[in-house]
């Protein structure tokens, strides 16, 4: 009888097994895993369009070509963008972006031809790596657009502009305070994966690298279409 019922015992144990551990799969999530859930991560490839400035070099720094025209023209290339979207709720939320490019930033006019250039050199070309770290209020609207959830973002933060050692004219590093504005689209793919694609606008004074000779105070500005996938924990 005993060994009749063996069979039984291990069938209704293993039973309970799969079912206490079905119970702690579907356990509501803890404080953590909720704040777990609201976070994800995206990886994205940028596009980098530069705007031109034209302007005097500034008189009150006392530089050699003072007064003269001066035009900075940043090339256009590609460039990475890494952000984390905490979403509270739809309308509240935050993103933290990191942003890398490497691109010239071309010097051209008067105020350089007359002073820095060799003959018929057209230009003073400065080579950055460029590193954006920004931060921003971010807004996902719960309505979709053709199965698609829009989302919006603002912020502000710093880029770091490092002259490389070849293409550098061993210029020094700086950092401008940017802004920048974001909307898009994105849509899951299962429960973890998703696709974004979208559109970014940063807004900056154009660097002179700390050099008065380069100083023109005029505002630049860097449009970004960009696409990607994100990863959501």
């Amino acid at each position: 009888m005993i060994r009749k019922a063996l069979p039984l015992l291990a069938v209704a144990l293993f039973a309970s097994t799969l079912g206490g551990a079905h119970a702690q799969t579907a356990a509501p999530p803890n404080g953590f895993e909720k704040q777990l859930q609201r976070l994800d991560l995206s990886v994205a490839g940028v596009g980098i369009y530069n705007s031109t400035g034209t302007g005097s070099v500034v008189t009150y720094l006392g530089a050699p070509n003072q007064g003269q025209s001066m035009t900075v023209q940043a090339s256009n290339t590609l460039g990475a963008l890494i952000s984390i979207h905490y979403i509270a709720k739809p309308y509240v939320g935050l993103e933290f972006n990191y942003g890398y490019a490497r691109y010239d930033d071309n010097f051209t006019g008067p105020g350089v031809s007359n002073y820095f250039l060799a003959p018929n050199s057209p230009k003073y070309q400065v080579q950055s790596k460029v590193n954006e770290y920004t931060i921003g209020y971010l807004i996902t609207p719960p309505h979709p657009l053709f199965g698609w959830q829009p989302f919006i973002s603002a912020g502000a933060g710093s880029q770091g502009f490092k002259p490389t050692p070849l293409g550098g004219q061993e210029e020094r590093e700086q950092a401008r305070m940017t802004y920048y504005y974001s909307l898009g689209l994105q849509k899951n793919y299962g429960q973890h994966l998703g696709l974004r694609v979208g559109f970014r606008e940063l807004f900056f004074l154009a660097p002179d690298f700390g050099d008065n000779y380069l100083t023109i105070l005029q505002r630049g500005t860097t449009m970004e279409p960009m696409a990607g996938f994100y990863l959501h924990f």
